[in-house]
């Protein structure tokens, strides 16, 4: 999944995001809420774990921009390239939000939830439980799929992280098994490297070493004989 993290406290921002990277997921980081903006209109996330209390452009703000109930922020932040970002992050988004925050009270995560965000949890918080609420989350916003994709003698289980071909094991480095499950999930159809570099890559991606070549020519060779990931001239890749 591609995740953004939004959190003005750099120490828990860089902790949040190396545990999220573990799991493993395209995790980038923002520390207040103009950066954020800017980023939700370049790059199509998956999940954002939002702290609320942001200086600039406050996290309610950007939780009514990616729910589509409102905007304030162009007013507060008091800039224009500020509007113009809130404007691009409010078009045909379909993140989800996880709001962060120290407010504990019951009357606090109703006004966060009817903001707009999918879930609410509060600080101080477990690594394990956050990460677990961005998985279940994550799959939210996606459409359902099967619990393991299966596919030309391919089974990948997401939950467990092993793949297997035609019953023999297969280990795989964390952005290997993100393309393989990438081009199971598209079933057949073939799949950009941009889309596959927007999924499996954070936003410090070169997107001309190719990288996504090299992983996915390390993925056939994993894989073995015979190959079943094709390249699809001008178009990108699928599994046969």
């Amino acid at each position: 999944m591609r995740v953004l993290v939004v959190e003005d406290e750099p120490l828990l921002a860089d902790a949040i995001t190396e545990w999220l990277r573990d799991e493993p997921h395209a995790v980038d980081v923002a520390y207040d809420g103009a950066a954020a903006l800017e980023r939700l209109t370049v790059n199509d996330y998956d999940v954002v774990v939002l702290d609320r209390d942001l200086p600039g452009v406050h996290g309610d703000d950007i939780c009514r921009e990616l729910a589509g109930v409102g905007t304030g922020a162009g007013a507060e932040a008091g800039a224009g390239a500020g509007a113009g970002a809130e404007a691009g992050a409010r078009a045909g988004t379909t993140a989800r939000v996880l709001m962060l925050t120290a407010a504990a009270e019951v009357a606090d995560r109703v006004a966060g939830l009817t903001l707009g965000a999918d879930d609410y949890l509060t600080k101080p918080f477990a690594f394990a439980e956050l990460a677990a609420r961005v998985q279940a989350l994550g799959r939210r916003s996606r459409p359902a799929a099967p619990p393991v994709l299966r596919r030309a003698g391919i089974a990948l289980d997401p939950a467990r992280r092993e793949v297997f071909r035609d019953g023999r094991y297969v280990p795989l480095s964390k952005k290997e098994f993100a393309v393989l499950t990438e081009l199971l999930r598209a079933d057949g159809s073939a799949v950009s490297a941009e889309q596959l570099l927007e999924k499996a890559w954070d936003e410090h991606a070169d997107p001309f070493t190719g990288a996504v070549r090299l992983a996915v020519l390390k993925l056939r060779r994993k894989l073995g004989e015979p190959q079943i990931v094709e390249t699809v001239t001008g178009v990108g890749y699928r599994i046969v």
